[in-house]
């Protein structure tokens, strides 16, 4: 192999190789990213809350001694069964973990009337 398409070569795999690191570095903090799920509160305990969005979904979070709450309500103990909150979680968490709970002003009921 001629010593110029030598080069060329191994600088064309040096770029690969730094393309690919670059990628596999980006993708571990965004598997990583924080999501969110709203609904009503259907159950609270000092270890977990569980939420229903009110699709027919009801999902479970773990409270962490690092759980945040915020909004109308300060600590996990003010709330209560029935008010609106989001959860922010990590996708990757088995069991979900309650980083941060938010707690909203109440929503309309589709089909409620005032």
């Amino acid at each position: 192999m001629p010593a110029i398409a030598r080069i060329t070569w191994n600088t064309t795999l040096l770029t690969f190789a730094v393309v690919l690191g670059l990628a596999l570095a980006g993708a571990a903090p965004a598997a990583a990213q924080m999501r969110e799920f709203t609904g009503k509160v259907d159950s609270i305990s000092s270890k977990k809350i569980i939420i229903d969005n009110r699709q027919g979904d009801k999902v479970s979070f773990t409270k962490l001694d690092e759980t945040v709450v915020e909004g109308e309500k300060t600590t996990w103990d003010e709330i209560k069964k029935g008010e609106w909150a989001t959860v922010e979680w990590k996708f990757i968490d088995k069991p979900r973990k309650a980083y941060k709970v938010i707690v909203i002003p109440p929503k309309e009921e589709a089909g409620e009337e005032e």
